[in-house]
């Protein structure tokens, strides 16, 4: 690990402050992928900004029909959230089925959308779920903010402050992830509201991704027999030591039919 100079901000405005007062600066949420990069020295940075003691930024929530999480809230405080899990009983088990008990006190949902892991959970939530990033300077929805694998719509020095979920009639999160890791080798979140479903997949591509044909079919019928015809193509999927690129897409079907089957029983 290379040499660093340490800060902690206290508000929004301070964080920003900092990060445009130094050379290379990089902010730091739970630290999961930062601190394992600097340690295998591929990320140098000359400044790190710690987000953790700004006041409320990991609250959770419900103002009217949307449920709001803050940047901060680690996996764990989502996932034991009474809020959470009346508005979304998906949200909060996606949220339990992340890493380990460690990396599930530590990580933040803020951190995680921020960093745009191909293989991370919350990407597959916020997509499916339709939801709002709300910043310090602006609003972004679900459909624009993801970019390409580890990058987003972010500016530099943007902080995520809140994450808005509206409310969905139906949803379900399934995964398949890797035994090591737990980082989803595929996670498929299915949602239906007033009839028209809406489908985001994690762990399968090169950044989380809407199944617009999978989402065509069970807006007309949401039944089993509506998706038989209905594929996903191999070649645009991720192959890897883990799986190939025909396997994610077998398995991205199969976890869309467990979906079905869970949201008509």
């Amino acid at each position: 690990m290379y040499q660093f100079n340490f800060h902690k901000a206290d508000n929004l405005s301070t964080a920003v402050e900092l990060f445009n007062a130094f050379d290379e600066p990089m902010y730091i949420a739970g630290g999961h992928t930062l601190i394992p990069t600097m340690k295998q020295r591929l990320s140098a940075p000359s400044d790190v900004i710690d987000l953790a003691k700004i006041p409320d930024l990991d609250a959770i929530t419900l103002a009217g029909d949307t449920l709001q999480i803050g940047a901060m809230a680690t996996h764990a405080k989502v996932a034991a959230s009474s809020l959470v899990q009346g508005h979304c009983s998906a949200l909060a088990t996606l949220a339990e089925g992340i890493g380990d008990r460690q990396v599930r006190h530590r990580g933040t949902i803020g951190g995680s959308l921020a960093n745009n892991d191909p293989a991370a959970d919350y990407p597959a939530a916020v997509l499916g779920l339709g939801a709002q990033i709300v910043t310090d300077r602006r609003t972004i929805t679900a459909d624009t903010f993801f970019k390409a694998m580890f990058e987003t719509t972010l500016e530099p020095d943007e902080i995520i402050q809140t994450i808005h979920f509206p409310q969905v009639d139906q949803a379900v999160y399934l995964k398949f992830p890797n035994p090591a890791s737990r980082y989803a080798m595929v996670g498929v979140m299915l949602t239906r509201t007033a009839g028209e479903a809406r489908i985001a997949i994690t762990g399968a591509a090169a950044s989380v991704f809407r199944a617009a044909a999978f989402e065509e079919a069970l807006t007309a019928d949401f039944s089993l027999p509506a998706i038989d015809a209905v594929t996903l193509p191999a070649e645009t999927l991720n192959a890897d030591m883990h799986a190939s690129a025909e396997y994610r897409a077998h398995l991205c079907k199969v976890l869309i039919k467990r979906g079905v089957n869970a949201l008509s029983s």
